[in-house]
Parts: C-alpha cells; sequence; structure tokens
C-alpha cells in the first residue's frame, strides 16, 4: 500500500483500507471495528487517567502537565487547542508513570492521534462509534509510511515517530470530518513534510522531556493540517515523494540524535545534571541558574 494508492481510493479510503487489511489477514471486518473501537476506548482512559491525575513520573521530570492545563484558565479562549493539547499531554504522562496506554504508532507518540482525534470529537460532540472508521484509515496511513521509512526514533529520529503519529491523526480527522481521501492523504503528507529533520533527544533516555509536550504541539499540528487539506490545499511535493525524503533524512542523521541522549536536549547541561541523578551519580554542582528539579 502507498500513499498514492490510497489517495485514489474510492471514498470512504477507511472502506478501501479495511477491505485490504481483511484480504491480507483474512480477519472478519466486523472483528477489526470491534477491536478498533476497544483500542479507543483504552486511549479514552488514559486521556481521563492523566487528566485527573499529578502524580510524577518515574525520574519526576513531568506528570502534572496535562492535569495543570485542563484546570487552567483559557486565557486563549480556544477551547479546542487547549483540548487537543491537554489530551495529548495526558496520555504521554500516563506512559511516563507506566500506565496503560496505545502505542500509536508508538508509545513515544501515543498522545498525538488521541489528543488530535478524540480532541476534535469531543469538540464538536461525536461519539467513540464515528472514530472507528477514521483509525482504520490511520492505521493504513501508518501502514503506508512503515513501508517507505521508519517508524521509531532509534532508527530515524523523532520524525519518524511524532512525524508519522500526526500524519495519521490529520487523515483520520479528514475522514471524520467528511473529507475526501485525497484530502486525507494530502493532510498526511503536509504533516510529514513539516516535521522533516526532528531530532529524538529524551533527556536521560527517557520519554518524558520533550516527549509529553512535544505531543501536544503535534496533536496541534496534525488538526492543522486536516484543516488546511480540508480546504483543498495540498502538498506541492507528491505524499510518496515526501516520505521518501524523510527517509532520507532519517539515514542522514547521526546516531547521536536519535534516541541515544547524545545529543540535543538531553545534552544541555540541565539535562546532563539530571541524567547525572537517574543513574545514581555525584553530577557535582548544577550549573548557575538551573533550578533543582524535584525527582521522585
Amino acid at each position: 500500500m502507498t500513499l498514492e494508492e490510497l489517495m485514489n481510493a474510492p471514498a470512504p479510503a477507511s472502506a478501501w483500507v479495511l477491505e485490504r487489511d481483511c484480504q491480507e489477514t483474512g480477519l472478519d471486518p466486523q472483528d477489526i471495528r470491534a477491536e478498533m473501537l476497544r483500542r479507543i476506548g483504552e486511549m479514552r482512559a488514559s486521556i481521563e487517567r492523566g487528566l485527573q491525575s499529578d502524580a510524577k513520573s518515574i525520574t519526576g521530570m513531568v506528570g502534572w502537565n496535562a492535569k495543570g492545563l485542563w484546570e487552567a484558565t483559557d486565557a486563549l479562549q480556544s477551547p479546542l487547542l487547549r483540548r487537543v493539547q491537554a489530551y495529548a499531554m495526558a496520555v504521554n504522562e500516563e506512559n511516563a508513570r507506566m500506565g496503560r496506554i496505545v502505542a500509536a504508532p508508538t508509545a513515544g507518540s501515543a498522545g498525538t492521534i488521541p489528543g488530535a482525534l478524540i480532541g476534535v470529537a469531543d469538540h464538536l460532540g461525536l461519539p467513540d462509534e464515528r472514530l472507528v472508521a477514521p483509525m482504520i484509515l490511520a492505521a493504513g496511513v501508518g501502514k503506508a509510511i512503515s513501508k517507505r521509512m521508519f517508524i521509531s526514533g532509534a532508527a530515524g529520529g523523532c520524525q519518524a515517530e511524532i512525524g508519522s503519529s500526526a500524519a495519521m491523526a490529520a487523515a483520520a480527522i479528514v475522514e471524520l470530518l467528511g473529507g475526501t481521501p485525497r484530502a486525507a492523504v494530502h493532510a498526511a503528507s503536509l504533516a510529514l513534510m513539516n516535521t522533516i529533520g526532528l531530532v529524538c533527544d529524551p533527556v536521560g533516555g527517557y520519554v518524558e522531556v520533550p516527549c509529553v509536550s512535544r505531543n501536544a504541539f503535534f496533536a496541534v499540528h496534525a488538526v492543522s493540517a486536516a484543516q488546511l487539506a480540508l480546504a483543498q490545499l495540498e502538498s506541492f511535493i507528491p505524499p510518496d515523494e515526501v516520505l521518501g525524503a524523510m527517509a532520507s533524512v532519517g539515514r542522514m542523521m547521526p546516531a547521536a540524535l536519535r534516541e541515544t541522549a547524545e545529543g540535543g536536549l538531553a545534552q544541555t547541561p540541565t539535562g546532563l545534571a539530571v541524567t547525572a541523578r537517574m543513574e545514581g551519580k555525584d553530577e557535582g554542582d548544577l550549573p548557575g541558574g538551573m533550578i533543582e528539579l524535584p525527582l521522585a
């Protein structure tokens, strides 16, 4: 399956993806739909737990962000924006607390799809049953991406994880709102092309900083890509060429920027100090002006 094939599929695109999947796996379409609804339920449960908890993660770096945003005054008076961000962070903070989440497509990017898709659905008052077809399309987009490039930060940087999840979410939102297969694929392409080159630099190697807030940002990114595509804006570069470019950049990316914690934010003075604490080392005096982090 390629993005071009998906783009030219008959509407709705999710039905074409489902038919192809059933042909390949021999599974019954009703069983696939039921399983997808179950996973949506798991996503929602992780959102609800995350919004209610301010318990610290295993390192103490995150854990209170989603609840804090959800309960804060909406200064921008943008309920959709706040909802999408809070939902996304709630899932990733649950992951950081070793709670149950749905990897979509990875644990590090698990908040983007539920944050964007469930966030939009809740904003519009749509039931979870309406999300099954969009989630099937998201899975199809993820499969098409995985055929051409990496979906792990260790292999291709965070562009491979958060870029893929943003593309999957963008396509799903387009389907949810009645867009064409062409619009859905171009939404995915727009989301991908604007994540090319993003490094994977988790502090201490833990999927916490910058991962939690990054999911919030890229859930909004997915919503933006969907909005552009629904207005018939398209990626100038064909979607499969965008994938090829992203894969090429991933291969060129040095190992220090691919989830090794040897570059980027992980190698800042604060990042190194936190890493030393997590490893039980005596890192000496904290660099000037650094805030001492309470570690769990």
